[in-house]
């Protein structure tokens, strides 16, 4: 069966797995998967991401982050762009995720990067989530 919304597939994958208290969690790979998880791993949100080749389309496999006391680092993934419905906002819309506590992602003309990012090149783009 196909998954029509490969990103909140993901993002549902990743939040099971830190509830559940897994150490990695494995994904179905595609590039903006991978842009993703490299902006969520150079956030702080997780450990590490790997990629691994298979016949088919390969498997992200995240490597996911817990502080003392076996706290998850993420403690909320929000999906705001879906494929029924597009968000797109210029850069002096973009706002910060709980007063810069967390990172909205956005897909731009220079690629998958965070507002923070986004903001100072001054390039606006497509919310794709929100972590926090």
């Amino acid at each position: 069966m196909a998954i029509t919304d490969p990103i909140a597939d993901m993002l549902t994958r990743i939040r099971n797995a830190a509830k559940a208290k897994f150490n990695s969690v494995d994904i179905p790979a595609s590039k903006i998967k991978i842009e993703l998880a490299r902006v969520i791993k150079d956030e702080g949100f997780i450990r590490n991401y790997k990629f691994i080749q298979d016949e088919k389309q390969g498997v992200l496999r995240i490597y996911l982050k817990y502080g003392p006391g076996q706290k998850t680092v993420i403690y909320g993934l929000e999906r705001i762009s879906k494929p029924s419905r597009r968000i797109y906002v210029k850069s002096k819309d973009i706002k910060p995720v709980y007063n810069g506590m967390g990172i909205s992602i956005l897909s731009t003309s220079k690629g998958i990067m965070t507002d923070k990012r986004a903001r100072l090149e001054n390039i606006g783009g497509e919310i794709l989530c929100n972590i926090w």
